[in-house]
């Protein structure tokens, strides 16, 4: 309480940000080649034996997954990623993993922390289901959902984006709590990438499902920002200078796939 009687809202402290954060979409996985072949054959399901977080990684998604490693490896030491925290999902992992083998990171102890906060969004109900399946076999979630909007939407079972976001919040603090100063490099989906986004660059709904609409985030794609300040706001702090970067895998002639996850319906 000041001396005037007048009261004053505390300031928020300072916080701490890595000095890079890279945000990378896993390769292309089975379960993206499943999906694309459904969607083409008018299939209401999507065929995969395993369970989500077990599906691989494609031979295309590997391919994808080491010309990332090799652009990271054509960096100076003190430019690589020194933290790698990963999804929990398989297809992730081996995205880790692969960066890792081709001499991605800055240097062969760098620390690799599988985050389950980091994981796929969950889809509950509509798990495996087309567009066309969901409206055949759930049609109340395909008219709920069209009135909520996927950023709102919670199909029983699953995750809303808000649901994410969520979690995402205490993952961020973790960040700035045990990994600030370092470059940090985040393998994980497309949604938890858009999600991080909405978190760190202070975003609306309107203004997430803006970028979402405008195209999906590529296999191996990179989300990156540098930090400049540590004044407490997070917008501040770090700085976006790529979204979607996709030419590590244009260098290396691999092909870029832009496929929604498995688990994910079309829009």
């Amino acid at each position: 309480m000041s001396s005037g009687g007048g009261t004053h809202m505390p300031k928020e402290p300072d916080r701490s940000w890595p000095a890079r954060l890279w945000l990378a979409r896993h390769g292309q996985s089975a379960g993206n080649v499943a999906r694309d072949a459904a969607y083409a054959a008018g299939s209401p399901r999507i065929d995969i034996a395993q369970r989500d977080v077990d599906v691989p990684l494609s031979p295309l998604g590997e391919t994808q997954a080491a010309a990332l490693g090799l652009w990271f490896a054509e960096r100076r030491p003190e430019e690589r990623p020194e933290v790698v925290l990963s999804s929990p999902y398989v297809r992730a992992i081996r995205t880790a993993q692969i960066i890792r083998e081709q001499g991605g990171l800055s240097e062969d102890s760098a620390a690799f922390v599988i985050d389950e906060r980091l994981r796929e969004r969950e889809f509950g109900i509509l798990d495996r289901l087309t567009r066309l399946g969901i409206e055949q076999l759930h049609p109340e979630q395909a008219e709920i959902r069209r009135i909520l909007g996927k950023f709102y939407h919670r199909p029983p079972g699953g995750e809303s984006w808000c649901d994410v976001i969520l979690r995402l919040r205490s993952a961020l603090d973790t960040l700035s709590l045990h990994h600030c100063g370092k470059r940090v490099l985040i393998v994980a989906h497309e949604v938890v990438i858009l999600c991080f986004r909405y978190l760190i660059e202070e975003m609306t709904e309107a203004q997430v499902l803006k970028i979402s609409a405008e195209g999906d985030v590529a296999n191996c794609g990179l989300t990156e920002y540098v930090c400049e300040s540590s004044d407490g706001r997070i917008a501040r702090a770090l700085r976006l200078v790529n979204f979607n970067f996709t030419v590590p895998l244009e260098r290396e002639n691999a092909p870029v796939t832009t496929a929604p996850d498995v688990k994910a319906p079309a829009p």
